[in-house]
C-alpha cells in the first residue's frame, strides 16, 4: 500500500522521530525537512505541530512554507497544531493560519472533571465517509492533547466530544487532518496512517532521504 510513498515531515522544531518511525514501519520512507525542493518532490506531506499557533505560523513564514503549503497538489495531513493551522485562525495569539478550510480554533472552557488541555484517549463519531477513515468505526480511540479546538464545519468528517463537539478529522481537496495523534494511538492511529499514504499523490517523486 505505501510502496513508493515519500514522505516528508515538515520540521516544526517538534521532537518528531516517533512519527517518522511510523511511517517507516509502514514501509514509506519518511524525512524530517523545511526544504521547499523537498516538499515539492514528495508523494506525501505532513504538518505536524506542538506549541502556540502565532508561534508556528511565524516558523512556516520565516521559512516561505505558508506560501508553499497552500499551492501544493499531493495529499497533506496536518497533525494536532499542524490541523488547526490548515483552518482560519486560533484565538491562540489571534494567529492568522493558512486559510485552506473553514473555521477558528478557540479554547476549550475548563470545567469539573474536564480540565484543559485535553489530553487523553477519546473516541471519535464519523459523520461522513473519508478516504482517511477507511475501514474505522464509531467508538475508535485515539490519543488528544490540546488546549484549543475547531467547531465541525463543512470539512469535518469526525468529531469528538470534551463538553462539546469539536472537529476532529478533517477532508477537503488534497488536504486532511486529524486533532489527534496517529502515531501515539496504537492499531487505529497505524490505521490512519496507512489510509493516508493509500491516497494517491499527482507528483513525480525524487528520491527525498539522501
Amino acid at each position: 500500500m505505501s510502496a513508493g510513498a515519500e514522505v516528508v515531515i515538515v520540521a516544526s522544531g517538534a521532537n518528531l522521530a516517533s512519527l517518522e518511525f511510523a511511517f517507516e514501519r509502514l514501509g514509506a520512507a519518511a524525512c524530517i525537512s523545511s526544504d521547499a525542493a523537498r516538499i515539492r518532490s514528495a508523494t506525501h506531506i505532513v504538518l505536524p505541530g506542538v506549541g502556540a499557533a502565532d508561534e508556528a505560523m511565524r516558523v512556516l513564514g520565516r521559512q516561505g512554507l505558508d506560501r508553499l503549503i497552500p499551492t501544493l497538489s499531493q495529499p497533506v495531513l496536518g497533525i494536532c497544531l499542524g490541523f488547526q493551522l490548515l483552518h482560519q485562525a486560533s484565538e491562540e495569539g489571534e494567529a492568522r493560519c493558512l486559510g485552506l478550510i473553514e473555521g477558528t480554533a478557540v479554547r476549550f472552557r475548563e470545567a469539573p472533571g474536564r480540565p484543559v488541555p485535553h489530553m487523553g484517549w477519546n473516541t471519535l463519531c464519523i459523520t461522513r465517509g473519508s478516504r482517511l477513515l477507511d475501514g474505522l468505526r464509531d467508538g475508535e480511540y485515539f490519543y488528544f492533547v490540546h488546549s484549543y479546538a475547531l467547531p465541525p464545519g463543512n470539512a469535518t468528517v469526525a468529531t469528538s466530544d470534551y463538553g462539546q463537539p469539536f472537529s476532529a478529522c478533517v477532508e477537503q481537496r488534497n488536504y486532511f487532518g486529524v486533532q489527534f495523534h496517529p502515531e501515539r494511538s496504537a492499531a487505529a492511529g497505524a490505521r490512519i496512517l496507512e489510509n493516508f499514504l493509500a491516497i494517491g499523490s499527482r507528483v513525480a517523486a525524487e528520491p527525498l532521504c539522501a
